[in-house]
């Protein structure tokens, strides 16, 4: 680590101990579910109490409130966020700062907006998509789903990845379609690598492992990369080829979920066209 690195790192570390210091100050012992007591000189509850109500030990939480360089595991800072009552923004603020991945996910969101999602993103003019960390589309407005031939419509449960992999449309839909393939195994494993292990993302994996040999094959290979903007070219059965900048976006309140957009190169009138 170089010394920029090792700066950045131990700033980070203070700030996640301010602000857990903070938040223990904001929370009573009845609100833990604690006696009351005698009278505190301070307000909050003491360190000691949030060792215990975590099941760590006082030195290591008072080291972690002091930004030391400890080793933390996620249930661990899970099991801190709940104690202090953290609100998600607050919660997801903390495992931002711990760098690591929330082992929390509600799954329950991208249900609960679904209908604005699909408001928004029918609102947009070029194609556009809304997909989840497992890579289902939760929202298509009718732009993309011209781009793709109706495929969104007429899949019962979109996904990305399975339509890249098993459906033999995509070949012939994306141009150079290995190399866009073997980026989009990598830029999946950034999303969904933290979250292997849960249902959703298992569900989608295992048969692709099986009936893809060229996913298991880049599968394997462990390349990560972060999924970028740039030029994406698509040889559309009746509007031929079409060009598009991709643009990417993160939801705010839910982080899972990002809003991919394609917007028509400028000197691409076909692709212009999908455009309402």
């Amino acid at each position: 680590m170089n010394a920029l690195s090792a700066e950045g790192a131990t700033l980070r570390r203070r700030t996640l101990g301010d602000f857990i210091r903070t938040a223990r100050a904001r929370i009573t012992p009845q609100m833990a579910g604690l006696p009351a007591g005698l009278r505190r000189r301070t307000p909050g509850l003491r360190r000691e109490e949030v060792a215990q109500l975590c099941g760590i030990s006082v030195t290591w939480y008072t080291w972690i409130e002091q930004g030391r360089e400890v080793s933390v595991s996620p249930a661990v800072w899970g099991r801190i966020a709940s104690v202090l009552q953290l609100a998600r923004a607050e919660r997801t603020y903390l495992f931002e700062l711990a760098e690591c991945a929330d082992p929390q996910h509600p799954r329950d969101e991208p249900t609960g907006v679904s209908g604005i999602l699909d408001a928004s993103v029918e609102a947009i003019d070029a194609p556009a998509y809304v997909l989840d960390r497992a890579w289902n589309v939760m929202a298509y407005n009718e732009p993309m789903r011209d781009l793709f031939d109706n495929w969104p419509a007429i899949d019962p449960a979109p996904n990305l990845l399975r339509y890249i992999f098993l459906d033999p449309a995509a070949r012939g839909l994306v141009v150079d379609w290995e190399q866009r393939a073997r980026r989009a195994v990598a830029e999946f494993r950034h999303d969904a690598g933290p979250h292997l292990d849960e249902q959703d993302v298992r569900e989608l994996l295992d048969p692709l492992l099986r009936d893809s040999p060229a996913f298991e094959h880049w599968w394997t290979r462990h390349a990560v990369v972060e999924r970028e903007g740039g030029l994406r070219e698509f040889q559309h059965p009746r509007q031929g080829l079409l060009r598009f900048q991709q643009v990417t976006f993160r939801l705010a309140t839910h982080a899972d979920l990002k809003l991919i957009m394609l917007l028509a190169e400028p000197a691409d009138g076909a692709a212009a066209q999908l455009q309402r």
